[in-house]
């Protein structure tokens, strides 16, 4: 109730999840990440691979919102063309989206923590994670949100559940994920470990700074797309 004029879509979006099979599934594996660092930093191998480092500090901090928000707005298909009638403004429409996925993204952050058993350069990784997937990926989630046109049954199970998955899954997977990899990966062995997080900590910074600016952006594409997205929505009935 505190975050004013978006309360009402989070709360929306917290009932959707609970009381829906696919989405409380995605809820509950998204704590299963956190996990992830018990296989890649147990095991040196993992461990002397920089890339690997970060592919887990992405999903342990971001598990929740790269998982739930590639499907952002599929999970209103079902009731997104009488959504749209509302008169609703898409400003808080994807406001509300957005605080969902970075109030997820410090919750995982915070859980992760007690992996400094394991180093301090681990926790750091954490951190550049979470700040990169604050800033970047949290906007290139919702921006390829405005390309979805596949239906999504909410009360089928997400395991082996590919209902929703499309190309734009897959083709945001290289900024979301092999990008930051990349990045990473390079500056850890040109440089150091701590400069490599360094660039990913800048890059989410950056995101941070220009989110009004991006999400002008990403609700002007949204509102050229909403006419296609509603039809897509109501083609797969």
């Amino acid at each position: 109730d505190r975050l004013g004029d978006v309360a009402p879509f989070i709360k929306n979006d917290i009932r959707l999840i609970w009381r829906n099979k696919r989405t409380k599934t995605v809820f509950l594996m998204s704590f299963l990440f956190l996990f992830y660092g018990l296989i890649f930093f147990t095991q040196k191998t993992y461990r002397d691979m920089p890339a690997m480092l970060m592919f887990a500090s992405l999903f342990i901090t971001g598990g929740f919102a790269l998982n739930y928000g590639q499907f952002i707005p599929a999970w209103d298909s079902s009731y997104y063309k009488l959504l749209m009638s509302q008169n609703i403004k898409y400003e808080k429409y994807l406001k509300s989206k957005f605080t969902l996925m970075i109030m997820s993204v410090i919750i995982m952050f915070v859980l992760s923590i007690p992996y400094v058993y394991f180093g301090w350069k681990i926790l750091f990784a954490h951190f550049a994670a979470a700040i990169y997937n604050i800033g970047v990926n949290t906007h290139v989630i919702l921006l390829g949100g405005s390309f979805n046109r596949k239906k999504i049954d909410l009360s089928q199970k997400a395991a082996f559940n590919y209902q929703g998955t499309g190309a734009v899954q897959w083709l945001i997977g290289i900024p979301l994920l092999l990008l930051p990899m990349g990045l990473f990966a390079a500056f850890y062995f040109l440089i150091s470990f701590e400069i490599a997080c360094l660039v990913l900590i800048i890059f989410g910074v950056i995101g941070i700074v220009f989110h009004q600016k991006l999400m002008k952006i990403i609700i002007q594409k949204y509102l050229e797309s909403k006419y296609k997205m509603i039809d897509a929505f109501d083609q797969n009935n």
